[in-house]
């Protein structure tokens, strides 16, 4: 199993933020890049709360 941060890490305004970017990047002409870096920005952010408990 991976160590990033499962689904029940991220609350429901991440998950549709998650879901929203991964739309976004099926869009013609998407910056694939900078989507993937708001998406690991998010994940960090889960992993930090998962952590500090």
């Amino acid at each position: 199993m991976a160590n990033g941060p499962e689904f029940s890490d991220f609350t429901t305004g991440e998950k549709a933020r998650i879901t929203g970017l991964v739309a976004r990047m099926a869009l013609p002409g998407a910056n694939h890049a900078r989507l993937q870096r708001k998406i690991e920005r998010i994940e960090q952010d889960a992993m930090r709360r998962k952590t500090k408990k």
